[in-house]
């Protein structure tokens, strides 16, 4: 069960479109070294997971009362992402738009993508501070950042393998509503999930 919330959050978290995911969205689909790119997006991910995870575990033992202030906190930004995804999906605001990109070496993608990656401080709340503090409630922690690490590798591997049937399917703003729909529906469960798990 750890296992499967951590997956089903994971993804979530990574598919409420971002700044690095539409930049890891449109590079992929333009066909711009898209193995670095998910390599960098996925070693990242994971690393950020577990410090979170097992950081989240130490900050329990030495200061418990932290704990039910982060669930808290996990929930509210849970219903503000799911209601941001929402929102797009209502007034249809949603949809990739693609450019032209210049083939660049496979180095300068993977520092770029690092830098997306480390220097959004949304991954830092959604990885380590949301992920962190939910993963550390499960009855196995570790089975929770498993499962969110594999969402990390099925979203990122999924863009290389698909990325030119998204290219067109994405590319439609009504799409982009359904899929935005689905999106507010997984985090309001989780969301719900989370306030059910007994401290």
């Amino acid at each position: 069960m750890s296992f499967l919330s951590g997956m089903m959050l994971g993804l979530s978290l990574i598919i409420a479109i971002g700044a690095q995911n539409i930049w890891v969205l449109s590079q992929c689909m333009a066909g711009a070294n898209r193995l670095v790119i998910a390599f960098v997006c996925i070693a990242c991910d994971a690393s950020l997971i577990i410090i979170g995870v097992y950081s989240a575990n130490e900050i329990k033992l030495v200061l418990p009362g932290i704990l039910p202030w982060l669930m808290w906190g996990g929930i509210l930004m849970l219903l503000y992402l799911a209601y941001g995804s929402a929102q797009r999906a209502i007034k249809g605001t949603s949809g990739l738009k693609l450019t032209n990109t210049v083939k660049v070496s496979w180095w300068h993608t993977a520092i770029t993508a690092l830098a997306i990656s480390l220097l959004n401080p949304h991954v830092y709340l959604d990885t380590v501070l949301l992920l962190g503090s939910i993963g550390a409630l499960q009855p196995n922690p570790a089975q929770f950042a498993a499962g969110a690490c594999v969402g990390s590798v099925i979203w990122f591997s999924s863009l290389v393998l698909f990325s030119p049937k998204l290219k067109v399917l994405l590319s439609s703003p009504m799409r982009w509503r359904v899929f935005d729909s689905g999106i507010a529906v997984i985090l309001c469960f989780v969301a719900l999930q989370l306030y059910m798990v007994k401290l």
